[in-house]
C-alpha cells in the first residue's frame, strides 16, 4: 500500500509540474486578485518570507543532490532503477515549475488561505515522494548520497511543519473577521431599519358657533287643470243655440225646373 501512495504521488507531482510548465507563471495581478480584506501585519509577512527563503534553499539543494545519484550504479532490478528515475525527475519538474509559482502567488497575496494550502499540499507530496527516493538510496546507493537527501528531508518537513501551524492560525483568525463583520452587518441594519411613524392626533374645537337653520321655501301656486276650467266652451256653428228649436228653422225652396 505505501508503494502505491508513492507511486500516487509521484503522479501528482508529475501533472502538477506539466500543468505548469503549458500555462507558464501566472501574472502578479492574478495572484492578487484574491486580494486581503485587511492590510497584513509586518509580522506575518516576515514569518512568510522567512519559511519561503529556507524552502527555495532547500530546493535548490535538493536538485543538485539529486543529479549527483548514480541510480545505474545501484545493484537492484531495472524496474525498480527505473520507477526511482521516474520519481527523481518528477521531483525535479516540481521543483523547477510548480513550487517557484506556487511561491510567488503566495508572495503577492501573503495571507491567502487557498495559495497556502496549495503549498502546504505540494510540499506533503515532496516529502513522500523525495522519502522513497531516499529510502532507496539508503538501500543501494552511498552514505554520502543518503546524507545529503536526509538533510532535504529535513529541511520540506520544517517549512511544511511550519506551513501547517500558519494555516490554523489564518483560519482561526478569518474566522474571528467574519464573526466581526457578521456583527457590524446586523448594527447597520438595525440603524438603517425605517423607525413607524407615531400616531396623528385629532383635535375637535368645541368653540365653533352652531350653524343657522336654512331659510324655509314658500310655496309655488300650481296651474289649475285643464278639464276643471271655468270658462264655458263657445258653441259651434253646427249646433243650433239654446234658444232655437229644431222647428223653427224653415227649409230652402226648391228651384224651378
Amino acid at each position: 500500500m505505501k508503494h502505491n501512495f508513492l507511486l500516487f504521488s509521484a503522479i501528482y507531482l508529475a501533472c502538477i509540474g506539466a500543468e505548469m510548465g503549458q500555462s507558464g507563471p501566472a501574472p502578479v495581478a492574478a495572484a492578487a486578485g484574491s486580494g486581503q480584506g485587511q492590510p497584513v501585519s509586518y509580522a506575518s509577512v516576515t514569518q512568510l518570507n522567512g519559511m519561503l527563503a529556507q524552502l527555495e534553499e532547500t530546493s535548490k539543494n535538493t536538485q543538485a543532490d539529486l543529479v549527483k545519484l548514480r541510480l545505474e550504479r545501484w545493484k537492484t532490478d531495472s524496474s525498480y532503477k527505473k520507477q526511482t528515475l521516474g520519481n527523481v525527475d518528477s521531483i525535479q519538474r516540481n521543483l523547477q515549475g510548480a513550487l517557484p509559482q506556487i511561491i510567488s502567488e503566495l508572495r503577492a497575496s501573503p495571507e491567502d488561505l487557498p495559495a497556502s494550502f496549495k503549498l502546504y499540499r505540494n510540499l506533503d507530496a515532496l516529502y513522500d515522494v523525495l522519502g522513497s527516493v531516499a529510502e532507496g538510496t539508503g538501500a543501494f546507493g552511498t552514505k554520502d548520497d543518503l546524507q545529503a537527501l536526509s538533510n532535504d528531508l529535513s529541511g520540506f518537513e520544517g517549512t511544511r511543519k511550519q506551513m501547517a501551524e500558519r494555516i490554523e492560525t489564518l483560519a482561526t483568525s478569518k474566522e474571528a473577521e467574519i464573526v466581526r463583520l457578521r456583527t457590524d452587518l446586523k448594527a447597520l441594519q438595525a440603524q438603517a431599519k425605517p423607525q413607524p411613524a407615531p400616531p396623528k392626533k385629532i383635535i375637535v374645537d368645541d368653540t365653533e358657533p352652531a350653524k343657522k337653520p336654512a331659510p324655509k321655501k314658500k310655496p309655488v301656486a300650481k296651474p289649475p287643470a285643464t278639464g276643471s276650467s271655468t270658462t264655458p266652451a263657445k258653441p259651434s256653428a253646427a249646433q243650433p243655440t239654446a234658444n232655437q228649436t229644431p222647428s223653427m228653422q224653415q227649409p230652402t225652396p226648391a228651384k224651378p225646373q
